[in-house]
C-alpha cells in the first residue's frame, strides 16, 4: 500500500509548523507548574493549609476555560479557514503568557490564566484535525505520534527552563521569555492554506449537520476514549501540577524538578513516538490496536508508580523513568482513535468534545483534590489517587477495544480498516 501518495501538499510544512505550536503550548503550562511554589511564596502565608488547595485553582482556570471555549472554537473550526483560528488562538495565548509575568496580585494571575485557557481552546482542536485532513489512515498514527511527542518535550523543557530561569532570573522571567517565539508561530500560520479548500462543492458538502454529531456521540469507541481520557488526565495533570512541591516533599533539592523534566523528555518522547509506531504496526492484525496499546501501557504505569512513592530516592527515579514512559505510551494511539472514528466533517468538534469532558472531569478536579488532599494528609496519599485512576484509564481502554475497529471502519471504509 502506497500511502505516501495520499499525502497532501505541505503535509509536511504543516507537520512542523504545528509541531512547534504544540511544544511551546506545553512549555508554557509547565513552566507553571515549575514554579508553583515560588508562586505560592509570592501570593500566600507560610504554613497556610489551603495556600496548595487556592494555588491549584492556577490549574483550574486553565483548563475550564480550555475546555469550555474548545467546543465553540472547534466548531469554527470546521467552517471555517483552520489555520486563521490556529494562528489567532496562538497570538492570544503567547501575549496572555507574557501578563502572567507582570500579574502584581493572585487574582490578576488567575485571570491571565484564563485568557491561555481561550487562546488554547482555539489551537487545541484544530491542531490535530488539520493533520488528520492531510495524512491517510496508514500513516496517522505515527504522524500524530510525533506531533504528541511535543507533550513530554515542551513539558520536560517547561520544568527545565522554569527552573533554571527561575533560580537566576524569578519566576515572572519564565513567562516573559516564552512570549515571542509564540508570537512568530502564530503569524506563521496566516501563511498556510486549509487542507480543505475554499469554497468548493466539497466543503459545502462536507459540512456537518445535527445528524452528524449525534452520530459522533453514539459511536461507542469514542466516547470509551473520552471516559478513559478523562482518567490518564487526572493522572498525568495532577502528577504534572505538583511534582515540584512532590520533590520537595520527599526531601530533595529544587533543582530536583529539573531531573524531572529530563525524565519526561527522554521517556516520554520516546513512549510517544514508540506507541504510534507499534500502534500502527499492529492494526492489520488487531483493528482495536490503539485501544490495546493505550491500555496495556496505563496498567504497567500504575504499579511503578506506586513503587515510587514507597522507593527512597535516587532509586525511585527509576520506577518514575518506568512510569513515565508506559504512561505516555497512549498519547498518539488514543488521539489517532479520536480521528478515525470520527468524520472529516466534525473532526474539530469532536476533538474539542475530547477536551470539554476529559479536562471537565479530569485535570481541572486533580489540581485542588490532589492539593487539598496532600494539604489535610500527606502528599504521598494524595500520590496514590494518581495511580489509581492510572489503572482506571487502563481498564477502559482494553474494554473498548470491540468496539473500534467497527467504528474506524464506518468512517475510513473496507479499503482502509481491518475487519
Amino acid at each position: 500500500m502506497k500511502s505516501e501518495s495520499q499525502i497532501k501538499p505541505g503535509a509536511y510544512t504543516a507537520l512542523a509548523l504545528l509541531l512547534g505550536i504544540n511544544l511551546f503550548n506545553y512549555i508554557d503550562r509547565y513552566v507553571l507548574a515549575a514554579v508553583e511554589p515560588e508562586i505560592r511564596a509570592a501570593f500566600f502565608s507560610p504554613g497556610d493549609p489551603n495556600a496548595m488547595a487556592i494555588s491549584g485553582l492556577l490549574g483550574t482556570a486553565f483548563f475550564v476555560t480550555y475546555m469550555l471555549s474548545a467546543p465553540a472554537l472547534g466548531w469554527l473550526s470546521d467552517r471555517f479557514s483552520r489555520w486563521l483560528i490556529v494562528g489567532s488562538a496562538v497570538i492570544l495565548w503567547s501575549l496572555a503568557s507574557g501578563a502572567s509575568g507582570l500579574a502584581a496580585t493572585f487574582g490578576l494571575l488567575l485571570f491571565t490564566r484564563v485568557l491561555i485557557g481561550i487562546g488554547e481552546g482555539g489551537y487545541g482542536p484544530a491542531g490535530p484535525t488539520i493533520l488528520a485532513d492531510l495524512f491517510p489512515l496508514a500513516m496517522r498514527g505515527r504522524v500524530l505520534s510525533v506531533f504528541c511527542a511535543a507533550i513530554p518535550v515542551g513539558g520536560a523543557l517547561g520544568y527545565v527552563l522554569g527552573s533554571l530561569i527561575n533560580t537566576h532570573l524569578g519566576w515572572r522571567w519564565a513567562f516573559y521569555l516564552v512570549t515571542p517565539p509564540g508570537l512568530l508561530l502564530g503569524l506563521l500560520c496566516f501563511t498556510q492554506r486549509d487542507p480543505r479548500g475554499r469554497g468548493t462543492d466539497r466543503q459545502q458538502a462536507e459540512r456537518a449537520t445535527w445528524n452528524d454529531y449525534l452520530a459522533l456521540l453514539r459511536t461507542r469507541s469514542y466516547v470509551i476514549n473520552c471516559f478513559a481520557q478523562t482518567a490518564m488526565t487526572f493522572a498525568i495533570g495532577g502528577l504534572a501540577f505538583w511534582i515540584s512541591a512532590y520533590l520537595r516533599y520527599r526531601g530533595e533539592l529544587a533543582s530536583a524538578t529539573a531531573i524531572f523534566g529530563l525524565i519526561t523528555a527522554i521517556a516520554g518522547l520516546l513512549s510517544t513516538l514508540v506507541g504510534g509506531v507499534i500502534a500502527d504496526r499492529l492494526q492489520p492484525r488487531y483493528s482495536g490496536s490503539y485501544f490495546l496499546v493505550s491500555g496495556i501501557g496505563m496498567l504497567i504505569a500504575a504499579p511503578m508508580f506506586v513503587a515510587m512513592l514507597f522507593t527512597p530516592f535516587p532509586a525511585a527515579w527509576g520506577f518514575l523513568f518506568g512510569a513515565v514512559f508506559f504512561a505516555f505510551l497512549n498519547t498518539g494511539p488514543s488521539n489517532t482513535a479520536l480521528a478515525n472514528v470520527a468524520f472529516p466533517s466534525v473532526r474539530a468538534t469532536a476533538f474539542a468534545l475530547n477536551i470539554l469532558v476529559i479536562h471537565a472531569l479530569g485535570d481541572a478536579l486533580a489540581f485542588p483534590a490532589i492539593g487539598y488532599i496532600s494539604g489535610h494528609s500527606t502528599m504521598n496519599i494524595g500520590f496514590l489517587v494518581i495511580s489509581g485512576m492510572m489503572l482506571v484509564s487502563g481498564v477502559i481502554w482494553l474494554a473498548g477495544m470491540k468496539f473500534l475497529g467497527p467504528d474506524t471502519l464506518r468512517v475510513e471504509g473496507p479499503a482502509a480498516a481491518p475487519l
